[in-house]
């Protein structure tokens, strides 16, 4: 007896071979979409949102590319995840794991077209994730003892993750200005301490650091524009109640004197509450909502400066980095936490006024601002100053660092391949798959830069044949290179993670057989 269908009409189903060669279809795709961007000759994408605006977003930042993507192939989908996580965790490397579980699979496939069942491509590429992980351990470098060495370790990682940035022109200052920022966090990997501000206009050598914290406010007038010692009390609460608040609330009166006495009624309420927050004893008072003329009037009258309207990031970071807590009402003025700072004053930067605190509670704190041509200059730049940011907390706190490169890629190839030599039966084809998608990233790199990447891969596998060989791709001039001269470093903590996600996704992807699709579920007839 035939055997009924058991979906719905509108769900369908991928089996056995079609399913597999979808997910490695679709990964093979969004892989070739992300690889041209990798390395520091990668190329830039223009995003354009089909939404309100046509907003444009110019990047070559894998993990922005991958989240602008509406992608239908599920397997695809499973990509876009790790190169979130891996901005999150690590914040750098987003395309690297991307093309290194996108080149496994596109080994895979061939493996499985050759009849090698998936399984045990799949046990064959545990083995050499964890002879891989070794390989680098051995040969990691850890400068924590000697501050000086570790501070320059710092600045080589940070050139190395801006050279494939926008920043690449002007990498040296702003590594500078990245390891400065991430030193004040003293260990912490906590980036809410550094504010970035962009500012348009200038070039982006005109960027710089600031101790201390910058709100992007202007003072209001007749207001102190110099505050020494300041205490500062940070609110949320409604400043505006000139008016009857209750809407479609109707209210009659027989004469106009008792308007005036509704409305002299309001002012009073208004002043009794100006006169609970000016007795916390404070100088500068700065709220979320708007504050109306009157108080701001008596505000001014008591020497305090108001600020209104300050956006919800730049509060939240205030009283993080003044040590105040945010308050919404005034009645037990002990309870409440003020902030402090030695100074607020008023600053120009290119057209704009802001408001400088300096010497704040919080010793960590500092704010970038950013300089630029235009708005996506801006944005990019903050993206990859972001990049940097991550990386070097994190090598902070995990001070072992691999020379760049392509080097650790060559590193655990070779190991990878001495493994696969060793192992018997139908897992040393996998072991060698696993070993020519780490070299697929050095040849991607030497391709992205125009160069013969045959050539030179195979000239590095020669010098990766001695002992103790710092050899990579050296894509100024266009050769192989020493990559500890040259200066190339990258954190050992980024390698791993990309090493471990890029396995674990591949496995993943591999292991599917079947896909099923669900159509949407329709809405019953109520009638």
């Amino acid at each position: 007896m035939a055997i009924g269908k058991i979906l719905k009409d509108d769900a369908s189903e991928e089996k056995g071979e079609r399913a597999r060669m979808a997910s490695f279809v679709g990964v093979i795709a969004i892989t070739d979409l992300v690889k041209t961007t990798l390395g520091p000759k990668g190329m830039d994408k223009i995003l354009q949102s089909t939404g309100r605006g046509h907003e444009v977003t110019v990047t070559n930042d894998g993990a922005t590319i991958l989240k602008s993507l509406h992608i239908d192939n599920p397997a695809a989908e499973v990509l876009i995840d790790i190169s979130k996580v891996q901005d999150d965790e690590v914040g750098d490397g987003t395309t690297s794991v991307v093309v290194l579980a996108g080149e496994l699979l596109r080994e895979a496939e061939k493996l499985v077209a050759a009849k090698i069942h998936p399984m045990t491509i799949i046990s064959g590429y545990c083995m050499p994730a964890e002879c891989a992980h070794n390989a680098l351990l051995q040969r990691v470098v850890d400068n924590k003892e000697n501050a000086e060495k570790f501070k320059s370790d710092l600045m080589k990682i940070a050139m190395t993750t801006l050279s494939s940035k926008i920043l690449s022109q002007d990498k040296e200052h702003f590594a500078q200005l990245a390891v400065d920022a991430v030193m004040r966090l003293k260990g912490s990997t906590n980036l809410e301490a550094i504010q970035i501000i962009k500012k348009p206009g200038g070039s982006l050598k005109d960027s710089f650091l600031d101790e201390g914290f910058i709100l992007d406010k202007k003072i209001g007038l007749g207001q102190p524009k110099r505050i020494e010692n300041a205490k500062i009390l940070v609110a949320n609460t409604a400043m505006d109640t000139d008016k009857v608040k209750i809407y479609g609330a109707r209210v009659c009166v027989d004469s106009m004197s008792k308007v005036a006495e509704i409305e002299g009624a309001e002012k009073e309420k208004m002043r009794e509450k100006v006169q609970k927050i000016i007795a916390h004893g404070i100088n500068c008072f700065v709220n979320r909502q708007l504050i109306y003329n009157f108080p701001e009037e008596l505000f001014a009258n008591a020497g305090i400066l108001a600020i209104e309207h300050a956006d919800f990031d730049g509060i939240e970071r205030l009283f993080l980095v003044t040590g105040g807590e945010l308050a919404s009402t005034f009645d037990n003025p002990e309870s409440i936490k003020l902030g402090h700072c030695k100074l607020i004053e008023e600053i120009m930067i290119g057209e704009d006024k802001l408001i400088h605190f300096s010497g704040v509670e919080m010793g960590q704190a500092c704010t970038v601002v950013l300089r630029g041509a235009s708005h996506h200059v801006l944005d990019e730049a903050e993206r990859s100053l972001h990049d940097a940011l991550c990386v070097l907390s994190q090598t902070v706190n995990d001070t072992r660092v691999l020379l760049g490169g392509g080097w650790p890629e060559m590193v655990m190839a070779k190991e990878v391949d001495d493994l696969a030599r060793k192992t018997p039966g139908k897992k040393s084809h996998a072991i060698e798959a696993f070993s020519r998608a780490l070299v697929a990233i050095p040849t991607i790199i030497a391709d992205n830069a125009g160069l013969d990447s045959a050539d030179l891969v195979s000239q590095l596998r020669v010098e990766h044949h001695k002992e103790g060989c710092n050899a990579g791709i050296d894509v100024i001039s266009g050769s192989v290179g020493d990559m500890a001269e040259l200066g190339i470093s990258e954190s050992f903590k980024v390698k791993l993670a990309v090493l471990l996600s890029a396995t674990e996704a591949a496995e993943m992807i591999l292991k599917v057989d079947e896909i099923i699709s669900c159509g949407p579920r329709r809405r019953e007839d109520r009638m």
